[in-house]
C-alpha cells in the first residue's frame, strides 16, 4: 500500500545533504528541474532519508543540490507508477520505457526491498 509523508521542516542528523550517485541523464533532468520524483529501492540508507533532508546529487564531478519535498514508499515500481507522475519521474520516457530502465538497474531481488520515491526541489548551495 503506498504510503506518502507530508513536507515539513526536517533536516538529516547532521544538517549534512545526502549524497546520492546517480546516471548522467537523469543527474541533467533533475539539475534542468524536469525530474521532481527520484526513484530508489527502499535500502536502509535510502529509507534514513526524511522530507527536509538535503540531497546532493552527484555525477562524474557535477554536483546538483535539492531538499526532499515528499516520500512515497511502495511494494513494486508498478505500484509505484499507479501513483507517482510519469513525467516527474522522467519527462523523456513513457512508463513502459521508465519500467524497463528501472528494472534494468534493479534486479526482482532488489526490488523486493520496496521502492521509495523521493519528491525533490532545487535548492541554492547556500541555504
Amino acid at each position: 500500500m503506498p504510503t506518502s509523508q507530508p513536507a515539513g521542516n526536517q533536516s538529516d542528523a547532521h544538517g549534512h545533504p545526502h549524497n546520492v550517485r546517480i546516471y548522467k541523464q537523469y543527474f541533467d533532468l533533475i539539475a534542468d528541474g524536469r525530474k521532481t520524483v527520484e526513484v530508489r529501492v527502499a535500502y536502509d540508507s535510502m529509507m534514513r532519508i526524511r522530507v527536509g533532508d538535503l540531497l546532493n546529487f552527484t555525477c562524474h564531478g557535477e554536483e546538483c543540490l535539492t531538499r526532499v519535498t515528499r516520500i512515497g514508499t511502495y511494494r513494486t515500481f508498478k505500484e509505484m507508477f499507479g501513483a507517482e507522475d510519469v513525467t516527474a519521474v522522467n519527462p523523456n520516457a513513457t512508463e513502459a520505457e521508465q519500467l524497463r530502465a528501472i528494472q534494468a538497474i534493479y534486479p526482482p531481488a532488489k526490488e523486493a526491498l520496496g521502492v521509495i520515491t523521493f519528491e525533490v526541489a532545487r535548492v541554492n548551495a547556500d541555504e
